[in-house]
């Protein structure tokens, strides 16, 4: 039977693995150090302690990147991660760049076209909908006025395009604080996708998906959370679920992109990945089998349209380099 068990890793020869994976990559870019994002969540908070482990505290230099809808907590995890761990770092807010480059205006007119009365006094969030019961998936607009009241609404194309187009700015900035730093120091940057995120398409092309290399991207959310407990990281990263810290109501991954809940998620990847039926997979979960088949279907539908994501650009004939060794 498929059992949650399936997703166990022996946590002291992937820590080792990981370690001299970073350790020989940085010396095949010849750079020094590693810069990387810290958000107060598991993944970068084990890529830290990861890169700690392979490099010492000071090559490895962390960024904090609050602005307006990010929540506290991400700043005081992502600072308590950095404290335990010793490591350089440095808070960066934002918010007064993303206000410049148009982000909150561009966000703030799409949501308007919807909800008349919306003012950036509301609190919004984006959810998602249709994928678990087997329909296309599509997305919700829910917003909280400020005396409380709450609507939700369905987003029509064009208004849920240009909301998502405002606020992937967010994840474009702090990579483009990362890379001026990585450039001022002679660091890589990380990238933080575990394997869900990553395989799903769960990033912003040029923005979190860009990076010199992504230690974890093999990893299930599970397996990086028992490399959290296993590194003895802060008891509220090992427990903290996993959000997008992107709007300014909480919003869960699985609210907003994947079918289900991250563990049940990771269950049903490892069940496509290794050919497993629907009736297997809705008796690991507790689902219909017509439940099972919805998510292995929404599984193979994301992969094709986030297949843009992991694209290198397109060129007219292959350009060799002699020197690169994955050249395109």
């Amino acid at each position: 039977m498929l059992r949650a068990d399936v997703l166990a890793i022996d946590c002291d020869a992937e820590t080792a693995r990981v370690e001299a994976f970073i350790v020989q990559t940085l010396r095949a870019f010849n750079k020094r150090g590693v810069v990387l994002g810290l958000s107060g969540g598991v993944d970068s908070s084990v890529c830290a302690a990861l890169a700690v482990r392979a490099l010492g505290p000071q090559k490895v230099f962390g960024l904090l990147m609050p602005e307006r809808d990010s929540s506290g907590s991400s700043t005081r995890l992502g600072a308590e991660v950095a404290q335990q761990l010793g490591i350089p770092h440095a808070v960066e807010d934002i918010a007064p760049a993303l206000e410049a480059i148009g982000c909150y205006r561009w966000r703030d007119e799409a949501v308007r076209a919807v909800l008349p009365d919306y003012t950036p006094q509301w609190r919004i969030k984006l959810a998602i909908s249709g994928g678990l019961a087997g329909g296309i998936n599509h997305f919700r607009l829910i917003a909280q006025s400020p005396d409380g009241q709450m609507h939700d609404v369905r987003l029509p194309l064009r208004e849920y395009l240009q909301i998502v187009a405002a606020t992937n700015h967010k994840q474009r900035l702090r990579k483009t604080l990362e890379y001026f730093h990585a450039d001022r120091l002679n660091y890589a940057v990380i990238g933080t996708p575990n394997r869900l995120e990553y395989d799903q398409g769960f990033f912003v092309k040029n923005g979190d998906g860009s990076a010199d290399l992504k230690p974890i991207a093999h990893l299930y959310k599970s397996q990086v959370y028992a490399l959290a407990r296993h590194l003895g990281l802060p008891e509220a990263v090992c427990n903290a679920a996993p959000t997008t810290d992107t709007y300014s109501l909480p919003q869960g991954q699985d609210e907003f992109y994947f079918a289900l809940p991250w563990a049940q998620m990771d269950l049903a990847l490892w069940a496509r990945n290794h050919g497993y039926s629907a009736e297997e997979l809705a008796a690991a979960l507790g689902c219909t089998a017509q439940q099972a088949a919805a998510v292995l279907a929404d599984i193979d539908a994301k992969r094709r349209t986030t297949r843009y994501l992991h694209a290198r650009p397109a060129l007219v004939e292959t350009v060799l380099n002699p020197c690169a060794e994955n050249a395109a």
